[in-house]
């Protein structure tokens, strides 16, 4: 899922994301993510046109994941959605991972009024 969508685009911006993806491990897909993507998207926290969104979002709840690293700032890396979904996390018994862009991850994001 992630390799296909990393794979897609530009040929050599592709190739720079999958190289960058090389040996890391792949997650499987569970029922138990499968289920909650469908939970997060029956509830209304993510629209029924993200459901792979849900998904790469329930993978990295489900598998535990500290960070989950997305450029998807529409439905994933949005503060207004994330509260609600992480609450919703809370409750089921999951841990909410970390989700952010690379860029904010790494510090890269600028900000005009830095000391």
């Amino acid at each position: 899922m992630v390799l296909d969508e990393a794979g897609d685009g530009d040929p050599t911006a592709a190739g720079r994301r999958l190289e960058a993806l090389a040996g890391l491990p792949v997650l499987r897909v569970s029922p138990k993510a499968t289920g909650l993507a469908k939970d997060l998207v029956r509830k209304g926290l993510l629209p029924e046109k993200a459901v792979i969104d849900a998904l790469h979002l329930a993978m990295g709840v489900v598998h535990e994941v500290d960070v989950l690293l997305t450029w998807n700032c529409r439905h994933l890396a949005n503060a207004t959605r994330l509260g609600e979904i992480g609450r919703f996390v809370r409750s089921i018994g999951y841990e909410m991972p970390i989700v952010c862009t690379p860029e904010e991850l790494m510090g890269e994001v600028g900000y005009e009024n830095e000391d």
